[in-house]
């Protein structure tokens, strides 16, 4: 099943790691802005249909579109949108798959650990957004 995620591509913040005297350990907080579109990620997959999908192989392809700059030339954006000019811009690949795989963890799969294969490109687009395959590998 293909689903979109509306906007530009944002990938997984590092975690902040501290210590808290008042429980004498190290904690992880995970940035409000991460959750948020995890969130939003698992929402867009409910939203169109998809289904959980147990502990089956999974494989996911992710198309990452970027917005075109406004400062592209004519020509510049042409070759944009044709797939000649690729983005060269943040986030990395790795960052969005990890937002991406983190997020569909108990909606559409038990564990990320069942993905197999994972396919991530960068292009450009009138409007940014993230087009999702999640595939069952039986």
């Amino acid at each position: 099943m293909i689903f979109i995620v509306n906007g530009q591509p944002k990938g997984k913040s590092r975690a902040r790691t501290f210590y808290d005297k008042r429980i004498n350990k190290m904690r992880s907080i995970t940035p409000e802005q991460t959750k948020s579109y995890e969130e939003l990620i698992r929402w867009c997959y409910k939203a169109s249909g998809g289904e959980y999908l147990g502990d089956k192989p999974i494989s996911l392809t992710i198309k990452a579109y970027y917005e075109i700059p406004k400062s592209f030339s004519k020509s510049k954006r042409l070759q944009a949108l044709q797939g000649q000019l690729r983005p060269l811009v943040k986030p990395d690949v790795d960052n969005v798959c990890k937002s991406v795989l983190d997020a569909l963890n108990g909606v559409a799969y038990y564990d990320d650990k069942q993905v197999i294969s994972v396919v991530c490109e960068k292009w450009y687009a009138e409007k940014g957004c993230l087009e999702i395959e999640v595939k069952n590998n039986i």
